[in-house]
């Protein structure tokens, strides 16, 4: 049974492992190298009620993460808020993308954000079908704007007022 809780501080070690392997094997991020804890918190916030973050377990292993993050620093978008989920390469594609979505919009509306975000890489078509299948509309498409493992790579952000 998945299970979602909030991240703490020791759960970090676990998620920065998640992360860095789409970092080093994946245009799923467009970071190229090894993050650290103190990257990650840079837009993965502890104990944030705005932006919450939450560990997803699936009989007590860790599976992958979700979190909301903030769209830009300035205050006239603080009713809005970036997505992101990370689940283990052997998880995906067994609809645990759709329940971490339908939980994030959840914390979303309980925190007060009204549009979420989803910026995504061109080439990630697992999660522009989660986005669409979930009602969310793209509003932007950024050609060639991204370049990683030597391929010049397309960004589409979706979002969903909800």
């Amino acid at each position: 049974m998945v299970e979602f809780s909030p991240v703490t501080n020791t759960d970090l070690t676990a998620i920065l492992g998640i992360y860095n392997y789409y970092t080093l094997n994946s245009t799923a991020t467009f970071h190229s190298g090894i993050m650290s804890q103190k990257d990650l918190e840079e837009f993965l916030f502890v104990a944030v009620p705005k932006y919450p973050s939450f560990l997803i377990k699936d009989n007590n292993e860790i599976i992958g993460y979700c979190f909301l993050t903030q769209y830009k620093k300035r205050q006239a978008y603080d009713r809005s808020a970036e997505l992101s989920i990370y689940l283990k390469p052997e998880f995906t594609g067994k609809g645990i993308g759709t329940l971490a979505l339908d939980h994030l919009e959840a914390a979303a509306k309980k925190a007060g954000i009204r549009v979420l975000v989803g910026t995504l890489c061109g080439e990630n078509h697992a999660s522009i079908r989660l986005m669409e299948k979930s009602g969310y509309s793209r509003c932007a498409h950024l050609k060639n704007i991204g370049e990683k493992f030597g391929k010049i790579l397309d960004v589409v952000v979706y979002q969903k007022e909800i």
